[in-house]
């Protein structure tokens, strides 16, 4: 029996060649697409182009030559910059681990019952975070005054104590920028921890009070190991931040660069855009873009440890 064979109209519609699944997939890409392409442009891009940097002699508008690792050479036998790099420590551990410390604590008290007004606490809280960083640094700048009338002089003054040298003395500089970064941050901080006090079960509280555990047991059996990825976290990005330091130290010294209050990332900025020599900054920015990568290692390396 002879098959029928039928033929297609010339002006019917074609059939897709592609399936639903992978159309779906390329709208997709297509919405996410803006995101990647600016971060191509204003974040991949400057990335490579310091890498690249890193290896020449560039003043911003004359020709590049390229110098190999003389850049680094120069950046690791300066010691100011060795000088910056213990600045920057020395803020993380004086502004950044307390802040952590205290946010917990906040959070577990904006988190239990006894607390009443919750919300106007969490919005006050967090007013530090959304206040602009300029405001911040000016409005600290003028409570850490050198002279006698400033806040914390004033205060020292009631117990006898002499005024401080905020502005020019080694550890004045570096505990006022620490206040500053401190008073900031630890808003934040607190916010996410009671988020994640939040997402813990009731029940396990309640379990615990028929077994009589006390507050104490509660915080450090209940608590503390539900709360590690959240503690992991805050540690890592807090970690990333402190060695990232910019805005407070130059508002609060100004372009003196002040050896007592500079950081790495202010050196770098220095060598930028006062010595117009950008192959040293982009050393900078590599050397330091290493150690960040080291030191955020060791911090998912001890995380890992604690939690096994």
């Amino acid at each position: 029996m002879a098959q029928l064979q039928v033929k297609k109209h010339p002006y019917a519609p074609k059939r897709s060649s592609l399936s639903e699944k992978k159309k779906d997939a390329i709208n997709g890409y297509l919405y996410i697409s803006p995101f990647f392409l600016l971060f191509s442009i204003f974040g991949l891009f400057p990335i490579l182009f310091s890498f690249y940097l890193g290896f020449q002699k560039w003043n911003g508008l004359g020709e590049m030559e390229y110098v190999g690792f003389l850049n680094f050479k120069l950046i690791l036998s300066d010691p100011l910059f060795w000088k910056a790099l213990s600045n920057t420590m020395i803020m993380w551990l004086l502004g950044t681990l307390p802040q952590l410390i205290i946010g917990i604590i906040l959070a577990y008290a904006l988190n239990s019952v006894l607390i009443k007004f919750k919300s106007i606490f969490r919005v006050s809280i967090f007013m530090p975070y959304v206040t602009s960083t300029v405001a911040v640094a000016i409005v600290f700048g003028i409570m850490f005054n050198n002279q006698e009338f400033g806040l914390f002089n004033a205060i020292l003054g009631i117990f006898d104590v002499g005024p401080i040298s905020w502005g020019t003395s080694e550890w004045g500089v570096k505990v006022a920028i620490s206040t500053m970064v401190f008073w900031r941050w630890v808003g934040y901080n607190t916010i996410i921890y009671l988020a994640g006090l939040q997402a813990i079960p009731n029940e396990l509280y309640e379990a615990s009070v028929i077994d009589g555990a006390t507050i104490r047991q509660k915080i450090q059996y209940i608590t503390i190991p539900l709360l590690r990825p959240i503690i992991i976290f805050t540690v890592f990005t807090s970690t990333i931040g402190a060695l990232q330091l910019f805005t407070e130290p130059l508002i609060f010294i100004g372009r003196t660069y002040r050896q007592e209050g500079i950081t790495v990332v202010l050196y770098l900025y220095r060598e930028a855009f006062t010595n117009m020599a950008f192959g040293p900054a982009s050393a900078t920015a590599i050397i330091l873009f290493l150690i960040i990568i080291v030191i955020s290692s060791i911090n998912v390396f001890v995380a890992n440890r604690i939690a096994r």
